[in-house]
C-alpha cells in the first residue's frame, strides 16, 4: 500500500481515515464503495415509489420516505470524501470543509434522532387511536413535525459547529477518524473543554434519550393495546410494520448510544471507527431494505412498478 501523502497547509486536518492500518484496503474500500452504491440507489428507489404510488400517500410513508431522504444526504456526507482521499492518495480535509461535513453530520444524524421518535409516535397513533389518527396525523401536523425534526437538527448543529470551529487548535492536525466528528476533534484542542463535552452530554440527552425513551414509551403502550385486543390480520401486519421500525431503532440509537454515552475509557479511536462505520455507512442501506423487504405494501408496489416496466 502507498504511504500516505499527508502534506497539508496550515489551516487543514489530516483525516487518518480506514485504510492506514488494514492490511487489505482496496477489499474494504470496494465493500464501503458497493455499500454506498447500493444505498444511494435503493433510497432513491424508495422515495420515488412513494412518490407515484398513490395507494403510500399516508403519513407513515411520507415519514419513510424523509427517513429515506435523510439516509441518502446522510451517505453521501462521507463515502465520497472517503473515496477521494483514498484513490488520491491525499487524506487532508480544509478547515472549510471539515465545517461544512461536521454540520451536515450532525443536522443529519439529529433529525433522524428525532424523525424516529415522529415515527413511532405515528405508529403509536394508528394503533392505539385509530378513530383519531386522522384528524392527528394530518398532512398539516406531518409536515409541522418532520419541519420540526429539521429545524431542532439545524439549530443544534450550527451552535455547535461554530463553538468547535472556534477552539484553539495546535500541535498535531492529524484527526483519528475517516470524517470530521466533535470527539475527534476535541482531541486535537490545546484547551480545557471539560465544560463543553458537559454541553455535549446534554444535547446527547436531548436527541438520543429523550427521543429513545419516548419510542419506548410509545411501543409499550403499542404492545398493550395488540395484547388487550387480540391479534388478528389487521393487528399482525401492524405489528410486522412495528418490528421493523424497532429494528432501525435499534441499530440506529445503540451504535450512537454507545459511541456518544460509554465512557472514554471503554472505546478506543480504532473502536470508534468501526462503531462510526455501522451508523454512518451500514445503517442508510439497512434502513430501506428492512422496510421495504419486511412491508407487504411496499414490496407489493414494487412489483407493480417493475411489471409495469417489464410489459411496456
Amino acid at each position: 500500500m502507498e504511504i500516505w501523502n499527508n502534506r497539508t497547509t496550515g489551516a487543514d486536518f489530516v483525516l487518518l481515515g480506514l485504510f492506514h492500518c488494514i492490511l487489505v484496503p482496496k477489499l474494504l474500500f470496494t465493500f464501503i464503495f458497493l455499500v454506498f452504491l447500493v444505498a444511494v440507489i435503493v433510497n432513491i428507489m424508495l422515495v420515488i415509489l412513494i412518490w407515484l404510488n398513490s395507494h403510500l400517500h399516508s403519513p407513515m410513508y411520507f415519514l419513510l420516505s424523509q427517513l429515506s431522504l435523510m439516509d441518502l444526504l446522510y451517505i453521501s456526507t462521507f463515502v465520497p470524501k472517503i473515496a477521494i482521499d483514498f484513490l488520491s492518495g491525499r487524506n487532508n480535509i480544509s478547515y472549510t470543509n471539515c465545517g461544512i461535513q461536521l454540520f451536515l453530520f450532525m443536522t443529519l444524524v439529529g433529525a433522524e434522532c428525532l424523525l424516529l421518535a415522529v415515527m413511532a409516535y405515528d405508529r403509536y397513533v394508528a394503533i392505539c387511536h385509530p378513530l383519531h389518527y386522522s384528524i392527528l396525523m394530518r398532512p398539516t401536523v406531518c409536515i409541522f413535525m418532520v419541519a420540526g425534526t429539521w429545524l431542532g437538527a439545524l439549530i443544534n448543529a450550527f451552535i455547535h459547529v461554530v463553538y468547535v470551529l472556534n477552539l484553539p487548535y495546535c500541535g498535531s492536525r492529524e484527526i483519528h477518524h475517516f470524517f470530521c466528528e466533535i470527539p475527534a476533534l476535541l482531541k486535537l484542542v490545546c484547551a480545557d473543554t471539560s465544560l463543553y463535552e458537559n454541553g455535549l452530554f446534554i444535547s446527547g440527552i436531548i436527541f438520543l434519550l429523550f427521543p429513545i425513551s419516548a419510542i419506548m414509551a410509545s411501543y409499550g403502550q403499542i404492545l398493550s393495546t395488540v395484547l388487550r385486543l387480540g391479534l388478528n390480520m389487521g393487528m399482525r401486519k401492524t405489528l410486522s410494520t412495528c418490528s421493523s421500525h424497532l429494528i432501525v431503532v435499534i441499530l440506529f440509537y445503540g451504535t450512537a448510544i454507545i459511541k456518544y454515552f460509554l465512557p472514554k475509557a471503554y472505546h478506543t479511536a480504532e473502536q470508534d471507527k468501526v462503531v462510526s462505520i455501522f451508523y454512518t455507512i451500514l445503517t442508510p442501506l439497512l434502513n430501506p431494505l428492512i422496510y421495504s423487504l419486511r412491508n407487504k405494501e411496499m414490496s407489493g408496489a414494487l412489483r407493480k412498478v417493475l411489471r409495469r416496466k417489464i410489459t411496456k
